[in-house]
């Protein structure tokens, strides 16, 4: 087979698509050569196959104890897999990595979790904090990468955990620790690491101002999954969500409650999340919603007062732009007066409402307000509002109305198309409504 020349190659290593004179590295003279490649295949490389020839059999994961956990990740940990973890300072994402680890090396076998930014002494600290002092985590405080990778291979752990890869460094290269150069750099050589050994390596990624993971937006593109780990560091409610997952859904969350002995996963989000709600006060409105496979039962807050300038607008968990749209259309289609108020809309809890079916729930609290006349406390609700004012249907019909009513709801407010098909109702009594008028009267007490 005939040779092709791909360039031109110094015995420093220095590599240029151009002849030289001078090495630009070492400084030697006439010490380029020119490159050759064969066309053949490398020997050793993998033939082509067809599709229906590959093996298909799901891989087993390594599943903790931690049931949020393993529902947000799929079902568990696949093994070969790079998972990166972030959130906010102070979220908790240490605490949540140790138990983890802690959960998965009571099951699987040693782990080994490695600490750029706290001494060992540090995580021995939080280990006892958290009952975990007897776990088999072993700790290495160490930031240079192929230290990290060469005690990974030493001890073979069956996972590997990095908190964080913005502490990491590698021999020789000139970019700073947290540089989005030297970043891409150490996850592409953790994620070689990963695929050949067939370990999962979870990453610790700090945020940005905005909430953003910092770093290369490639990053993200690198690795399997991305789990942000949110909420009020003044509360005690922690959500854990999928924002990417090559393994399983990206619908899924996770709710956590933070204590003085660490993370206690939380099996009945709906019941933590209404345990506080005021009853018979105007602006709030329970919606159901639905995350992944799992049915919600959350608080919208609304809050209207007369404005003395330009309209003030604050909004929490829900998307601002939304919120603005349903302004518009209680003004102009349900006939409520909110677009020279100052609103402020508030979702209890620190959850995040990303499903168009909680636009009603946003639309009652909102009128709710304006009005001064409270919801019907034994009511929830669910669809989607358009801005000719009628109610869309929303999916999961079924799933929300059965969460309804284990809560102790005794009416639910819907789109008319989903109450037409709705199955299980249990002992709910279900109004089907067109339009936000009808919802709202058949809403407000």
């Amino acid at each position: 087979m005939a040779q092709r020349q791909t360039g031109f190659a110094c015995s420093c290593g220095y590599v240029s698509i151009q002849r030289q004179g001078r090495c630009p590295k070492c400084g030697a003279w006439g010490s380029l050569k020119p490159r050759r490649s064969d066309r053949s295949p490398a020997a050793g490389a993998a033939a082509p196959q067809p599709l229906s020839a590959v093996n298909t059999d799901e891989t087993p994961r390594l599943c903790s104890s931690i049931g949020e956990l393993d529902r947000v990740l799929g079902g568990g940990l696949v093994p070969g897999s790079l998972v990166l973890l972030g959130g906010e300072p102070g979220i908790g994402k240490s605490t949540l990595l140790l138990q983890a680890l802690a959960a998965l090396a009571q099951r699987a076998g040693p782990v080994l979790y490695v600490t750029g930014e706290e001494s060992l002494q540090q995580v021995a600290l939080r280990a006892a904090r958290l009952g975990l002092s007897e776990a088999n985590v072993l700790a290495l405080a160490e930031s240079r990468l192929p230290a990290i990778l060469a005690s990974a291979v030493q001890v073979r752990p069956h996972v590997v955990a990095v908190d964080s890869v913005q502490t990491l460094q590698i021999d020789g290269s000139s970019s700073a620790p947290g540089s989005p150069a030297l970043v891409r750099e150490a996850t592409a050589a953790l994620m070689s690491f990963a695929k050949t050994d067939n370990v999962p390596v979870i990453l610790v990624g700090h945020v940005t101002k905005e909430g953003g993971l910092a770093g290369p937006k490639t990053l993200e593109h690198l690795v399997d999954a991305v789990l942000h780990f949110e909420g009020d560091p003044s509360s005690s409610h922690r959500v854990l969500r999928a924002t990417k997952n090559r393994f399983g859904s990206t619908n899924e969350i996770g709710v956590f409650e933070m204590r003085g002995d660490g993370l206690r996963q939380v099996t009945n989000p709906s019941a933590l999340f209404l345990a506080e709600r005021p009853s018979g006060v105007a602006g709030s409105a329970v919606v159901v919603c639905v995350e992944g496979s799992r049915p919600l039962l959350v608080e919208v807050q609304a809050l209207t007062a007369a404005s003395s300038g330009v309209p003030r607008r604050a909004v929490l968990g829900v998307d601002p732009y939304r919120v603005a749209l349903l302004l518009a259309v209680c003004d102009r289609r349900a006939g409520v007066d909110v677009l020279g108020s100052d609103v402020f809309v508030n979702v209890a809890g620190g959850v995040r409402l990303g499903e168009p079916a909680a636009d009603l729930g946003v639309v009652a609290a909102l009128a709710s307000s304006a009005s001064g006349r409270p919801v019907d406390p034994h009511t929830a609700c669910f669809g989607e509002v358009g801005l000719a004012g009628e109610v869309r249907a929303a999916g999961a019909t079924s799933l929300r109305l059965a969460e309804a009513a284990k809560l102790g709801f005794r009416r639910c407010v819907l789109p008319e198309a989903c109450r037409r098909r709705a199955k299980g109702r249990g002992p709910l009594e279900l109004v089907g409504v067109a339009d936000v008028r009808a919802a709202l009267g058949a809403m407000l007490r």
